[in-house]
C-alpha cells in the first residue's frame, strides 16, 4: 500500500508541477483557463483518493465547491473572451 501512495503522489506532483508551468507561461488566456481547469480536477482527484483509500465520504461538499468554482471560472472566462472578441474589429 505504501508503494502505491508514493505512485500516486508522485503522479500528481508531476502533473501539478506540469499544469502550474502551463499556467504560468500561457501564452493565451484561454490556456490559463483550461490549466487553471486542470489543476482543479487535480485536486479533486486527489481528495477522491483519500476518500478512497481512507474510506469515508466527509470531503464530499468540499468536492461539489471545487467543482462548482472551477464551472463557473469556466463560464465567466468564456463569457469574457466571447466579449472580447466580438469587439475587436
Amino acid at each position: 500500500m505504501n508503494i502505491l501512495m508514493a505512485v500516486i503522489v508522485a503522479v500528481f506532483a508531476v502533473a501539478a508541477v506540469l499544469t502550474v508551468y502551463r499556467i504560468i507561461r500561457g501564452p493565451s488566456i484561454l490556456d490559463r483557463a483550461v490549466a487553471s481547469d486542470v489543476l482543479l480536477t487535480e485536486v479533486m482527484c486527489v481528495i477522491g483518493a483519500e476518500m478512497a483509500i481512507n474510506g469515508h465520504t466527509r470531503n464530499i461538499p468540499v468536492l461539489l465547491v471545487i467543482a462548482a468554482v472551477g464551472v463557473f471560472g469556466s463560464i465567466s472566462v468564456a463569457r469574457y473572451v466571447a466579449r472580447r472578441d466580438n469587439t475587436t474589429p
